[in-house]
């Protein structure tokens, strides 16, 4: 999803041993809890885990195949679905893009409030932790509402593209 910068950015993806212990994770957790992660389910998140950037839909689709064969797109809407639904996928709705949560992946934390800092030279989204989601969950449980996920988006310029401009 990154755009054509012309100066270097610091790679965020996770090296394969990671995504395999990622996966294994996933699945262990998706099985305690009576829920199956079909294979593909299991191919779109280990694409969005390998990819350390925001994945457009389409990109996905035609990324999916092992033989380079482009999936179909109601496989890949939903294993997003569901993988947003397990907090194991966020959409960054100002970009129309996914990224996985590895802190869910990865088993170190459960639900919390998505923040993400999107860079609008290169493309690059990183997670960071916010303070406050537990007193807007509050907020909201005040008003009535029953709060499922919450997403906030900051755009700007990263410190690389920040260095360069």
């Amino acid at each position: 999803m990154g755009l054509a910068c012309d100066h270097e950015h610091a790679e965020h993806h996770l090296g394969a041993a990671e995504v395999d212990r990622a996966l294994a994770a996933v699945e262990a957790r998706c099985a305690a809890d009576g829920e199956r992660m079909t294979a593909p389910r299991r191919r779109v998140l280990e694409l969005l885990l390998t990819a350390g950037e925001p994945v457009k839909a389409y990109d996905l689709i035609a990324r999916y195949g092992l033989d380079g064969q482009a999936a179909k797109p109601p496989t890949v809407y939903r294993a997003l679905d569901f993988l947003e639904r397990r907090g194991l996928a966020h959409r960054i709705a100002s970009i129309s893009a996914y990224v996985a949560c590895t802190a869910d992946a990865l088993g170190e934390d459960k639900g919390h409030a998505a923040a993400f800092l999107i860079c609008d030279c290169c493309g690059a989204a990183e997670e960071v932790a916010v303070q406050g989601g537990d007193a807007f969950a509050r907020a909201a449980a005040g008003a009535g509402y029953a709060i499922e996920r919450t997403t906030i988006e900051g755009h700007g310029r990263c410190p690389a593209c920040r260095v360069a401009a």
